[in-house]
């Protein structure tokens, strides 16, 4: 699944490209998993003249704020954005959202259709909230303090790598990432989060930090199939330290990387370098 560093970047790739664009016209491709309007929203026929303002981020999804309302974009399991300037070749069975504007075309690639693209009149209309409203703190924000970190994790008895995946102390810390981050602070993924002391926590903060900024640096991770909208793969699974190398040596230790499956998702670490 995308994460946000393939988010980051896959914004980084279009958004000047496709800022100030007047939009042309519009294609739905099959479901996804959300419907682009709800039964009493405007027609997908109504946003044609209006103009893309830019394109942020909040955790996993990307907004499209144009002249009136917003586009929410989620990549899902297996999506990825493409966008050209130049003509697209006709829709393939996988390619579920055209926009089509004066600057270029943006689409949406999406094997599995997890994904999603839903219309909001605004940021804080109830579709809108429904979907970020919940969300953590930004990795890259002002209110990621060590102090409120340290104070989240104090309330959770649940192991600190599923607290991180929850997406409630900060977002974009998904699977890999977790992994990633709890080795760079010496942390066992298994260890409750509110036994977690002040020290700990704060080196924890600032793994998460470190991690995501490196990740942005290399262009994310390709595991599958993500690329961004230039169609340019990520390089950050290339370093990993953990992530994909169970029974591989520590590049620390020398030890063997060992995986075990927490929540579903498998989660990697050194038993020698990450102390509970």
């Amino acid at each position: 699944m995308p994460e946000l560093p393939e988010v980051e970047v896959t914004r980084l790739s279009f958004a000047d490209r496709i800022a100030g664009a007047r939009i042309v016209a519009m294609r739905m491709g099959k479901p996804l998993r959300c419907p682009l309007f709800g039964a009493s929203g405007p027609s997908p026929h109504s946003l044609v003249d209006r103009i893309v303002l830019g394109v942020r981020r909040r955790g996993k999804y990307l907004l499209l704020d144009m002249s009136q309302g917003l586009l929410l974009i989620h990549l899902g399991m297996s999506g990825r954005l493409v966008f050209s300037g130049l003509v697209l070749p006709p829709p393939g069975a996988h390619d579920h959202f055209d926009l089509q504007t004066t600057q270029g075309t943006l689409r949406l690639h999406d094997p599995r259709r997890f994904g999603a693209v839903v219309y909001a009149e605004s940021e804080d209309a109830p579709i809108a909230q429904k979907l970020l409203g919940q969300l953590g703190v930004e990795p890259f924000g002002p209110a990621f303090t060590t102090t409120y970190f340290h104070q989240h994790l104090r309330t959770r008895k649940s192991p600190i790598k599923q607290v991180l995946l929850s997406g409630k102390p900060v977002v974009g810390v998904g699977n890999i990432y977790a992994s990633e981050a709890l080795f760079h602070a010496a942390l066992r993924p298994q260890t409750l989060a509110s036994r977690i002391g002040r020290v700990r926590a704060d080196k924890l903060h600032a793994a998460i930090v470190l991690v995501l900024t490196r990740a942005l640096d290399l262009g994310g991770s390709t595991l599958r199939d993500f690329a961004n909208a230039h169609g340019e793969d990520g390089h950050f699974q290339l370093q990993a330290a953990v992530y994909g190398r169970a029974g591989l040596p520590c590049h620390v230790c020398q030890a063997p990387i060992q995986v075990l499956r927490q929540g579903q998702r498998s989660t990697f670490y050194c038993t020698n370098c990450q102390r509970p």
